[in-house]
């Protein structure tokens, strides 16, 4: 996970810095500084959209301006999920996404990218930068407030992205991208909100940072990252095909540079893919191990009158795969016993040693006791007094 982390972060910074030089290379290759959409000439614009799209375009600069309002819904959206996350509740979770503005500087910054606009671009990216500060710094204040509340499973789920989290956030951001140059479909914002969740696993990644649990606090920021990431690409191409670059007449410039212009965007997705690939690849090993160690013990302990597994735990320590298994039972699983089940669990990557937790338990009917050892002594029932 470190290394995961490492390459996102020299990722974030070689799309920063290549940006900035090609943008500028943008302007002097086609003999113009870097430009606003103004400057261009309406002629270029398609017939009858000029005033659609100027709308629009006004529209997308202005909601990724950095205004009072953005930087409260953020760190309204921040206490909301934050405290949901700690309560375990998805409808607490879900509240945060939508009143959440960080979709808002993002889609600035796809359009940007787009247009080569090196102005809307510098805003758009202060802005997001400004709220994904706040929120985080927030989370991370909750997060030290009550360090005494236990992790829940809201918590954990976010902590190990795997790739179905990445085309989820492709899907959520072209169909935010679409919603915002679609007026007819302005009614289903809400489900984009929800679809492209930002806040939640950025707010984990703080609570989980101010409890000093790094590896799963950078995990959660890496599903953060990739959904920022993810969303900003779906963004860029869905303008890209409503012919946004057209408008801007982006198109009479180089071709090779505005290829290379992109390319930081499509390689760090490149990078995000193998990365979540892989997580999703070891977590789908893990969970087929689980199921196959389950099925085994369930069979075998059931062999046993009166014995059913309770609970399940596996856990990598000390370069081995640690399987616990807490059984109920009317007598103890003595070492023989474990040993056998051992031989017949699945192999791992890591060697596997089974532990088995004996919970004695005693089960009765009206006529007597149940599951009694053959080498049980009988009971002695207790005479009249004085005998």
């Amino acid at each position: 996970m470190t290394l995961s982390f490492a390459v996102v972060v020299f990722s974030v910074v070689a799309q920063s810095l290549t940006t900035r030089l090609l943008l500028g290379r943008l302007g002097s290759s086609s003999g113009t500084p870097s430009h606003d959409v103004n400057q261009y000439d309406q002629s270029d614009m398609r017939p009858g959209t000029n005033e659609e799209y100027t709308a629009i375009r006004e529209s997308i600069a202005e909601r990724a301006a950095f205004s009072s309002a953005y930087v409260t819904m953020n760190a309204l959206a921040a206490v909301i999920a934050s405290y949901g996350l700690l309560q375990d509740s998805s409808a607490v979770v879900i509240g945060a996404m939508i009143v959440a503005l960080l979709l808002d500087p993002l889609m600035g910054i796809a359009l940007a990218l787009v247009d080569a606009n090196n102005s809307l671009l510098r805003k758009a990216l202060l802005t997001e930068i400004g709220g994904v500060a706040i929120v985080f710094a927030i989370s991370i204040i909750i997060g030290r407030i009550h360090q005494d509340i236990p992790i829940g499973r809201a918590i954990i789920s976010r902590t190990a992205p795997n790739i179905m989290d990445l085309v989820i956030a492709l899907a959520g951001g072209a169909a935010g991208a679409y919603t915002a140059i679609s007026p007819r479909v302005s009614t289903s914002l809400v489900g984009v909100a929800i679809a492209t969740a930002l806040v939640p696993p950025l707010c984990t990644s703080g609570l989980l940072f101010a409890r000093g649990e790094t590896h799963l606090a950078l995990g959660a920021f890496l599903l953060f990252f990739a959904n920022l990431v993810a969303i900003q690409i779906s963004s860029s191409f869905v303008f890209w095909l409503h012919g946004y670059h057209e408008i801007t007449g982006v198109m009479r410039l180089n071709r090779r540079v505005l290829l290379l212009h992109h390319g930081p965007s499509v390689a760090l997705l490149i990078a995000l893919v193998v990365i979540l690939g892989l997580n999703f690849k070891q977590s789908m090993a893990a969970r087929r191990f689980e199921i196959d160690v389950r099925n085994v013990l369930t069979r075998e302990i059931a062999s046993h009158p009166g014995s059913f597994l309770a609970d399940l735990r596996i856990d990598q320590k000390e370069g081995k795969t640690l399987v616990t298994a807490v059984v109920r039972t009317p007598f103890s699983f003595g070492p023989g016993e474990v040993a056998s089940m051992q031989r017949k669990l699945p192999a791992n990557a890591l060697p596997v040693e089974l532990h088995i937790r004996s919970v004695i338990t005693k089960e009765a009917s009206p006529t007597g006791w149940l599951h009694e050892l053959p080498s049980a002594l009988p009971q002695v029932e207790a005479g009249p007094p004085g005998d």
